[in-house]
C-alpha cells in the first residue's frame, strides 16, 4: 500500500469536492479532487482481486470514509467518478467481463459505491477516465477535441469531441486499440488471441515482445538474444527500450516499426474525427519525451501520420506524449463527475 498524506482542511478552499476511483487489476487508486484540480487526498490499495469485489470494495469506502472525517469535507462531496477496465455495461454500472478482473464478473459496482457512500455514481471505462483527466489537467487542457492512445501491455483510447466523451451505443466507444491496421492473412494476433492485424497487436508492450522475439527466432543478431531461449522469455518491452538506448540494432528497429504502425493507426483516427490532438499516454512510451529514443519514436509517429494525410491536416494537427502519467485516471474520473454534477 501507498499513499499520500492527507491535505489539512484549513487549505482548502475550492470545493465542491469529487472522488476518483480508478479500479485496476492490481491497485485501486482513491483520489480526492477540489474543483480547478488540485489533489488533496489520495491513497492506492492492492486489488486482491481473488478476494471478490465486495471486499476490495469496503476497504476503498473506508480509505473514502476516513479521509472525509479526517479533513471534515463528508458534507462538501458532491459525487464520485468510477473507472474500471472493459468490457462493462455503462448504462447499467455492471463489470460485464474484464480479462484482469475475473471474480468482479457481472458485479453492479456503481451502484454498490453509489448505495454505500450515498452519493451519484459516473461510471467509465478507465481509458476513456485516462482521456478525460489528459484532457481537463494534462497535455490536452488547451484542446476542443482530442484522442489519447494508452500504451501499455493493450493499446487503450479514450476519444473527446467538443468536450464530450464518445463512450458508444454498447460501452465499447474510444477502442482504438482494436483499429484495423493490418488486413492481411498473416496479419498478426494480439496477446489475447483475438484481434488479428488490430493496432493493439503491433503498438503494445506485448506486441513489441512478440515481434522482438519473432526477430530473434529468424536468427537476427542482438543483445537480446539471451531472452529468447525456450518456450519461456524474460524479454519485456522495457529491456527492448534499454537495448535501443544502447544503439542494439533490432531494438531500434522495432521502435521505429512501433512508431510506423501508430503512425497508420492514428492517421485513420484523426481522418475519421479530425480532432486536431492526438496525446500518447502508458508506460510504453521509450523514455517519452525525456530521452533521445522517446522522441525518436514520436517522430516516427508524426511522420508517417505526414506521408499519409494532407498537408491542412498535418498543420493543424498536434502528436505529443501525455503528461500526467499514472494519475490520469482519478484525475479524469474526478474531473468528469465534477461535470456531470454541474450538468445536473
Amino acid at each position: 500500500m501507498a499513499s499520500t498524506p492527507v491535505t489539512s482542511a484549513a487549505n482548502l478552499s475550492h470545493g465542491p469536492f469529487y472522488w476518483g476511483i480508478d479500479v485496476g487489476g492490481t491497485g485501486i487508486k482513491i483520489g480526492l479532487v477540489d474543483s480547478v484540480g488540485t489533489t488533496v487526498a489520495f491513497e492506492r490499495i492492492d486489488t486482491r482481486e481473488s478476494e471478490g469485489p465486495d471486499a476490495a470494495i469496503q476497504r476503498v469506502i473506508e480509505v473514502i470514509r476516513q479521509s472525509e472525517n479526517q479533513l471534515g469535507l463528508s458534507n462538501q462531496v458532491a459525487r464520485i467518478g468510477l473507472g474500471a477496465p472493459g468490457p462493462m455495461d455503462l448504462p447499467g454500472g455492471l463489470l460485464v467481463e474484464p480479462p484482469q478482473l475475473p471474480s468482479w464478473w457481472n458485479f453492479p459496482i456503481r451502484d454498490v459505491i453509489s448505495h454505500l457512500l450515498e452519493r451519484p455514481v459516473s461510471f467509465l471505462n478507465d481509458a476513456n477516465a485516462a482521456a478525460y483527466g489528459e484532457f481537463w489537467l494534462g497535455s490536452g487542457r488547451d484542446d476542443g477535441s482530442m484522442v489519447l492512445l494508452t500504451l501499455g501491455t493493450g493499446v487503450g483510447g479514450g476519444i473527446i469531441v467538443d468536450g464530450e466523451l464518445v463512450n458508444g451505443v454498447n460501452s465499447f466507444g474510444s477502442e482504438c486499440g482494436h483499429i484495423v491496421v493490418d488486413s492481411s492473412p498473416q496479419a498478426q494476433l494480439c496477446a489475447w488471441g483475438g484481434g488479428r492485424g488490430q493496432l493493439e497487436a503491433y503498438a503494445s508492450a506485448s506486441g513489441v515482445v512478440q515481434r522482438t522475439l519473432q526477430r530473434l527466432s529468424e536468427g537476427q543478431a542482438s543483445s537480446l538474444s539471451e531472452h529468447s531461449g525456450g518456450e519461456e522469455t524474460d524479454l519485456t518491452a522495457k529491456k527492448v527500450y534499454l537495448a535501443a538506448v544502447e544503439g542494439d540494432t533490432l531494438a531500434l528497429e522495432i521502435v521505429d516499426e512501433t512508431a510506423r504502425w501508430l503512425g497508420i493507426g492514428i492517421t485513420t483516427l484523426i481522418h475519421t474525427l479530425d480532432p486536431g490532438s492526438v496525446v500518447l499516454g502508458g508506460a510504453m512510451n521509450f523514455g517519452g519525451s525525456s530521452c533521445p529514443v522517446g522522441k525518436r519514436f514520436l517522430e516516427g509517429i508524426v511522420e508517417e501520420f505526414r506521408t499519409r494525410t494532407f498537408e491542412n491536416v498535418f498543420t493543424g494537427t498536434s502528436i505529443k506524449f501525455a503528461s500526467l502519467g499514472a494519475d490520469a485516471g482519478y484525475l479524469g474520473l474526478a474531473g468528469y463527475a465534477m461535470k456531470e454534477d454541474q450538468s445536473d
